[in-house]
């Protein structure tokens, strides 16, 4: 669903820079299609600037990033951005073929977060797979109701899995928004299915640009909200990893990535959509992973 909605929205709006290039301006062809390529991917730098600056104006205290280091991060974050929401969700058929399960062994399960959906873990899934693990992922749709409205698909996927590899649990690991859904369906349906779980600068504590995005779930991860009041008081009954980006530019201020009870990580200075591509990231996972649980 997200794929689809996603290419039909892309589509739309190239049209209608197309549309606004010959009608309105008047130019022909060769102009009016550089013109609305340069629309497309301007939107997209704004978009960017806006979420770093809010992660500079509400950030946790961390050391400061040389001028050369930041403007790699932030570059980094973009092409990442451009990457994911114009060629890797709307063709995640090209990207992600099914699961590929092997019986007998203990499956990780990767979650995505807000307005993304499995295609995302395309890189992730390769590097996880080519360490000897068996994963599996999830879309979670619609990509803009509430949270708990996620927790039922979370389930039955989790069921399948388990069932596919008559293994008799997961672990979870979660990019964002998706570490929120982790714990909520961990609340409702315990942890028999789940032996661990990973979250990826998730906010555990919500995020002050949740004020601006779209949809329930985004006020649902505004800080004090009543879901993540009610989410506070459910302890981690199970070993729980929070990796945490200081240098975040969703989550903030950043230590609200922090979640008690867990073991916290610093992640590498990284874009937060950039980490799911960052080769420091799968490593330190992957590292994680190895360690057994207390």
């Amino acid at each position: 669903m997200v794929p689809v909605s996603l290419f039909i929205w892309i589509a739309l709006e190239t049209a209608a820079y197309l549309y606004f290039g010959r009608h309105v301006l008047h130019l022909d062809w060769p102009p009016a299609i550089i013109g609305a390529i340069n629309c497309l991917l301007g939107l997209r730098f704004w978009i960017n600037a806006t979420t770093w600056f809010f992660g500079m104006k509400f950030a946790s205290p961390a050391p400061a990033l040389g001028l050369v280091k930041r403007f790699r991060i932030m570059a980094g974050e973009y092409f990442a951005f451009l990457l994911t929401f114009l060629l890797v969700i709307p063709f995640e058929r090209l990207w992600m073929p099914g699961d590929r399960l092997l019986p007998g062994d203990k499956p990780i399960l990767l979650v995505h977060g807000y307005g993304c959906s499995r295609g995302v873990w395309w890189l992730l899934r390769r590097r996880l797979e080519a360490a000897g693990h068996s994963v599996a992922t999830v879309s979670l749709a619609p990509p803009y109701t509430s949270m708990g409205k996620l927790v039922p698909l979370l389930n039955r996927r989790i069921e399948e899995v388990c069932a596919d590899t008559g293994s008799q649990q997961v672990t979870l690991i979660a990019h964002s928004m998706g570490g929120l859904i982790c714990r909520s369906y961990l609340a409702r349906h315990g942890i028999e299915r789940v032996d661990r779980l990973f979250t990826l600068a998730t906010p555990h504590a919500g995020s002050l640009l949740s004020k601006i995005g779209f949809g329930q779930n985004s006020r649902e991860m505004t800080p004090g909200s009543l879901w993540l009041r009610d989410m506070a008081t459910e302890a981690i009954k199970i070993p729980a990893v929070s990796l945490r980006n200081a240098y975040d530019n969703y989550v903030m201020p950043q230590d609200n990535q922090r979640l008690p009870g867990a073991r916290d990580v610093e992640l590498p200075a990284v874009g937060h959509i950039a980490m799911l591509y960052d080769k420091r990231v799968a490593t330190q996972l992957l590292e994680l992973l190895k360690l057994k649980k207390p």
